[in-house]
């Protein structure tokens, strides 16, 4: 004990550090519990527990710590085996206290070069998450600050907003930032999910729950164990199921249909709405405890009309974005077009805007986009989005073909790019048998491969 007091003395000054001892193994994991250590220096010959199992039990709760191992001079063999199971350096005792204080520097710096890197590592984890939510706007600024706040929380979040605001990108983000990162992100399409499905896919079900259920299934929740599960479009749920969420909120714990045990579960949840829920409480069409549950954290997504100082960015963004997903070269936009943009009222926000750009890129020519590659007219008259504005002064044979070309161009373009590309899914998806959408592709020259990512 007087060694190690005298080297808490020397090393605390040498180093300019806080030193502190442990006369065990025991005692020195229970300080590396209690205190954010930078460098362990550790006998191998310790009563008790001795230094290679402490090193490894250090390394496995603790794999970035710093560790210099002491051996007395004969038992290299010992030194070896800890720089294989994680040690950084080992000195031999007896040993000069100037040379230990060399070796104890060095190892310093190896932590301070790790800790480094590890917040450039965070800052770009950081950076990605929120790139995909572009805006500079007040609103925005907002939102990305409640998103970091939110995300240093297992506190649940209720997103709000129109259709098209983002509320998907941003509870990808709050996972992305949070303690829950490396783990499971499930999300939940509550809408597109039959009521009498949803359940059994949220929390799983026994063998013999019902008539088809003929092994057991483990639900979403159970996925989502340890991470993140969002559910999205929470107002579209029925009430009945917002009885068994508000309990797995309320208790961490559910129970699969046809099974009377009840399956712990560690998930933070976040659900998202566009619609007035607090209508739908008025309404008795969605439960006020299961309101006051979700909303602990609100966020709220501003329209893109509140914030139209962020479409240029936005554009730009989507461009190229997409310019590099269909294998175009990099476009840029007129001013006139860019003006249109910044302009519209955008109803469907972000996602509308989105689909006028992707449009706009396929049928533009030219490394340059016009209004008129996007389907609007130059012509102060003119209604954005009128569908026959540019074939008007055709002859009627002609103009219908140009309407079908450019609708089956649009409608089956937008197939194929959100299935990438895939013939197979954009006909299950449109309701077509796969060859006879293979002849309207060939009939209006209609590559699949464009669109493969």
């Amino acid at each position: 004990m007087d060694m190690l007091m005298l080297l808490q003395r020397s090393l605390s000054k040498d180093l300019d550090c806080e030193v502190e001892i442990a006369s065990s193994g025991e005692m020195a994991l229970e300080l590396l519990k209690k205190h954010t250590i930078d460098l362990m220096l550790a006998d191998i010959k310790m009563p008790g527990m001795n230094g290679i199992d402490l090193l490894k039990m250090a390394h496995k709760r603790y794999p970035d710590l710093t560790v210099v191992m002491m051996t007395a001079f004969g038992h290299i063999d010992m030194a070896v085996d800890a720089m294989k199971n994680g040690a950084y350096d080992f000195v031999t005792k007896p040993f000069d206290h100037d040379a230990l204080v060399m070796r104890l520097e060095k190892a310093l710096e190896r932590t301070w070069l790790v800790k480094e890197n590890m917040r450039l590592q965070k800052e770009c984890r950081d950076s990605a998450a929120l790139e995909q939510l572009v805006g500079k706007s007040a609103p925005m600024q907002k939102v990305f600050e409640t998103i970091q706040m939110v995300a240093k929380t297992d506190l649940t979040v209720l997103i709000t907003g129109e259709s098209g605001t983002g509320k998907d990108l941003t509870a990808r983000a709050i996972h992305a930032l949070s303690s829950r990162a490396n783990e499971s992100f499930v999300a939940v399409n509550c809408p597109t999910v039959p009521e009498n499905i949803l359940e059994s896919e949220l929390f799983g079900y026994k063998k013999g729950a019902f008539t088809h259920a003929t092994q057991n299934r483990i639900g979403l929740f159970q996925e989502a164990d340890g991470g993140t599960i969002f559910l999205d479009e929470i107002g579209d749920v029925a009430p009945s199921i917002q009885t068994k969420l508000l309990r797995v909120i309320q208790e961490k714990e559910f129970k699969p249909l046809g099974d009377n045990k009840a399956v712990q579960v560690d998930v933070r949840i976040i659900a998202s709405t566009n619609q007035d829920l607090k209508e739908k409480i008025r309404k008795g069409e969605f439960r006020e405890d299961f309101y006051y549950r979700l909303n602990v954290l609100p966020i709220h997504l501003p329209p893109l009309r509140e914030r139209r100082q962020d479409i240029p960015l936005i554009v730009n963004h989507l461009l190229e974005k997409h310019c590099a997903e269909l294998n175009k070269p990099l476009k840029k936009i007129t001013p006139e077009f860019m003006e249109r943009l910044v302009g519209m009222e955008w109803e469907g926000n972000v996602r509308e805007l989105e689909n006028v750009i992707m449009r706009a890129i396929l049928f533009s020519q030219d490394d340059v986009i016009t209004l008129k590659d996007a389907g609007f007219q130059t012509d102060a008259g003119a209604v954005i989005g009128d569908p026959c504005a540019t074939f008007r002064d055709m002859p009627y044979k002609q103009a219908k073909e140009k309407m079908l070309y450019r609708f089956n161009h649009e409608y089956i373009g937008n197939l194929l790019l959100k299935n990438g590309g895939n013939v197979t899914r954009a006909a299950r998806q449109c309701g077509m048998e796969r060859q006879a959408l293979q002849q309207i592709m060939r009939r209006f020259n209609i590559n699949a491969d464009d669109y493969r990512k």
